[in-house]
């Protein structure tokens, strides 16, 4: 932890948004860190911390199995947040009863505040749309709660203890579907447990290089790949470390058009990093062969990777450590966080890594979401148009054609990732939506072109707002911005008949498709 004393500290009981939690605090100008769901209260106690929030999980409390907090932290005078599952632990700690609930909640919901104190304290409105995410629900408070809000299937949305230390709520505040959901928080942080304001990205950019300096002995390989997260990994790195740094870009043959060309002009001519090229396309196309499965996928294209660096390493080295772009996004996704949460899918970066690398992992950004790395590489000095540059995800191209990866789909995925990105820069759109890409399956649809019927692939289009990845929604784009993606497509890119436009949020589902 960089600091602890006067900061928060969010115990982890597996949910998908326990880091965002951490976020949203950070955001409020006060360090907080994720801690074992089972971090002693004595320990909290001597890290001198200004409160406790419970996060999130996929357990039940009734469980035999489910994880719980030390007793005495729930019986201690540290104030407490809980949410969602925290908040069920904190009413069945206390004598109260939860249960499977009737009629389950996902998505936003309607909570109405009846009283306008602790959380609520300062909100104007009577109504507040909020994120559900829960089956169970508590079916009785214990002696001395109170009710502050209601929503419809929720009769205890949210409560306090009767002596305004803690507070639990059946919603999401950190996420950013919930109205007003800062301003609960800053309630807690700052009127509830009296934490002062004193972090920033300057300090963690201080700190991260002091600490890197210190405990990075020998030379350090550093994947880079043009996008945001190696980018800044690598600068940040290279103040750390100096010349016992190596960036290596390794053409996956997975990447959108013009991806080598772009990373050789910002990093090396516009930033001053020594980069060197490994093209090793046709490795990972073979490699990919027959593959359909994404998680097979995903840890092929892992695999390749690490060999690559291995075999670079050996030839180029010695080297001790291989650094990676790593954003907490991809480490909770990955289920390796500090708590049991479910894995969604396997991130080239934390789940291909072959058992015996022989280098050790530098991950100096996995504590960061993606709006707090642009505003770190925006410290460091990295031009804008590298910062807004939309994520793209660490197997390329290998995700986004679902089914076998073949020569044909990859060049009609690649041009028609090409089209959706200049379309969007073109109509001012680029830089207001969080990410816009196609993809392509196997489908194969009828159409005309000319005077002839042609059977060819349908692309889908999905572009999604959001501001930290771990929620999402999809853009409501103009008919004229979709018809020139469509036509565009259709005409430029060969063997292409249809278009279809993606309308799916996050959750149910994820921002890419595989």
């Amino acid at each position: 932890m960089h600091q602890t004393d006067g900061s928060i500290a969010v115990l982890d009981f597996g949910g998908q948004y326990s880091h965002l939690i951490c976020r949203r605090v950070r955001g409020l100008g006060v360090y907080a860190a994720l801690f074992p769901f089972d971090t002693p209260y004595e320990t909290l106690k001597t890290m001198g911390v200004a409160g406790v929030i419970l996060s999130g999980g996929p357990a039940s409390v009734y469980d035999e199995s489910s994880p719980h907090p030390d007793g005495a932290l729930l019986r201690g005078s540290l104030p407490l947040l809980g949410i969602c599952y925290g908040y069920q632990l904190i009413v069945q700690a206390h004598g109260g009863e939860v249960q499977r609930a009737s009629r389950r909640e996902y998505g936003k919901s309607s909570v109405r505040i009846l009283d306008r104190s602790g959380l609520f304290e300062g909100l104007s409105q009577e109504k507040i749309s909020c994120w559900m995410s829960h089956s169970d629900s508590a079916t009785k408070l214990p002696e001395g709660m109170s009710v502050l809000g209601v929503s419809d299937n929720s009769p205890y949305a949210a409560v306090q203890s009767a002596d305004g230390r803690q507070f639990g709520v059946q919603f999401h505040p950190e996420v950013a579907h919930t109205e007003r959901g800062d301003a609960m928080l800053s309630n807690f942080v700052f009127n509830v447990c009296g934490a002062k304001k004193g972090w920033s990205m300057s300090n963690f950019l201080e700190e991260t290089v002091s600490e890197l300096s210190s405990s990075i002995e020998g030379r350090v390989l550093c994947a880079v790949s043009g996008g945001v997260d190696s980018s800044v990994a690598s600068v940040l790195l290279n103040r750390a470390v100096g010349d016992r740094l190596q960036c290596v870009f390794i053409d996956t043959g997975l990447l959108r058009e013009g991806e080598a060309a772009e990373v050789s002009k910002f990093l090396k001519e516009d930033l001053g990093v020594p980069v060197e090229f490994v093209d090793a396309a046709d490795l990972f196309l073979r490699s990919l062969k027959g593959l359909s499965d994404p998680e097979e996928k995903r840890k092929v294209v892992g695999r390749v990777f690490a060999d690559v660096f291995e075999h670079y390493a050996r030839t180029n080295g010695p080297f001790s450590y291989l650094a990676q772009g790593t954003l907490y996004p991809d480490v909770i996704e990955s289920g390796r966080s500090s708590a049991p949460a479910s894995v969604i899918k396997t991130h080239h970066n934390v789940g291909g890594l072959p058992k015996d690398l022989s280098l050790r992992v530098v991950e100096p950004l996995k504590a960061l979401y993606k709006d707090e790395v642009r505003s770190l590489g925006a410290i460091l000095g990295l031009p804008a148009r590298v910062l807004q540059r939309h994520p793209f995800p660490g197997p390329g191209l290998a995700v986004r054609i679902i089914g076998e990866v073949t020569p044909d789909k990859l060049r009609i995925c690649r041009q028609a990732n090409k089209v959706v990105e200049d379309v969007l820069l073109e109509d001012g759109v680029y830089n207001k939506v969080w990410q816009a890409f196609a993809y392509l399956g196997d489908d194969r649809v009828t159409g005309v072109l000319g005077d002839e019927r042609k059977v060819g692939y349908q692309v889908t289009v999905k572009v999604v707002e959001s501001q930290d990845a771990m929620t999402a929604d999809w853009y409501r784009a103009s008919h004229q911005m979709l018809e020139k993606i469509s036509n565009r497509i259709t005409n430029e890119v060969e063997g292409v008949v249809s278009v279809v436009y993606a309308i799916s949020s996050k959750p149910p589902a994820t921002i890419e498709p595989q």
